[in-house]
């Protein structure tokens, strides 16, 4: 239980922008104070005073690059030493590596699965096990439908972190309910953000009809009611469902076969860079 008197306290991750910083907009109007991580300094100290003036809580700020092996434990460290306490952790930083997978160096290769997966598992593992001492903690990670359906060319570890995140928060889930604490798995598709153009693939998604877009504060208010639930998995909006009810349910080979077709008007799967 929170210590009588002590506001709760929301770390998120990827915080400067898109789902990241909606999910710290949703927390803010529950009452907490936040920690927003992410890399863009400028960035997080305007989201900061923002959410600051609108919803009246303390909002501090750390300068973190999760590509970096052990920014996790050192951002935890940091929290730490600053007197705080971590009520809830949303795990939302992330991007896409468009184009075939040998497109791009084993370099950055690393550096996507540091931030996607091991800085994401890294401050998990340390703030679950203050979490079930106080018998309360909120964990969202940020997948995505991608890991629920056959993933097409250019495309290769995005769909697989996906898929890693929802499966790892499937367990973790059962491990520490008991006890008070929720984890959840968000996953949404398309969702309105900066993430397309950071990876120089706005003009062709936007090809995609209309009705396959949601807000990522739509995202953030049905991900903060899944985890307040202890949902352990969440597909957020009525069409994703749809999509990933008819993935499992329709011979895989069908499924593939149209989801190959399908992400050529919208992923990049050309061998050099366009």
């Amino acid at each position: 239980m929170t210590e009588p008197g002590r506001p709760r306290t929301a770390v998120v991750t990827g915080a400067s922008s898109g789902i990241g910083e909606a999910f710290a907009d949703v927390f803010a109007g529950e009452g907490y104070n936040l920690v927003l991580v992410a890399r863009r300094e400028d960035r997080l100290h305007a989201v900061a005073a923002r959410l600051e003036q609108e919803h009246h809580i303390h909002a501090e700020v750390i300068v973190a690059d999760l590509a970096e092996p052990g920014a996790g434990t050192r951002v935890f460290n940091e929290v730490s030493a600053r007197g705080l306490v971590i009520d809830a952790l949303v795990n939302s930083a992330g991007y896409g590596m468009p184009g075939p997978y040998t497109r791009n160096t084993w370099e950055k290769h690393a550096a996507f699965l540091n931030v996607t997966i091991v800085a994401a598992t890294e401050l998990t593992r340390l703030v679950v096990p203050g979490m079930t001492a106080r018998r309360f903690g909120r964990i969202v990670n940020i997948a995505s439908l991608a890991g629920f359906v056959p993933a097409p060319a250019g495309h290769t570890l995005y769909a697989a972190s996906k898929a890693f995140l929802i499966k790892f928060s499937e367990a973790l889930a059962h491990e520490v309910v008991d006890q008070g604490v929720h984890v959840t798995a968000v996953c949404p598709g398309f969702t309105r953000s900066e993430f397309h153009d950071v990876t120089g693939t706005r003009k062709m998604v936007s090809r995609l009809p209309g009705f396959m877009w949601m807000d990522a504060a739509a995202v953030a208010r049905q991900g903060y009611a899944a985890v307040s639930a202890g949902r352990s998995v969440v597909l957020t909006g009525r069409v994703n469902a749809t999509i990933a009810f008819l993935a499992r349910m329709l011979p895989q080979r069908l499924v593939a076969a149209f989801n190959r077709r399908a992400s050529k008007t919208y992923r990049d799967t050309s061998p050099t860079p366009t």
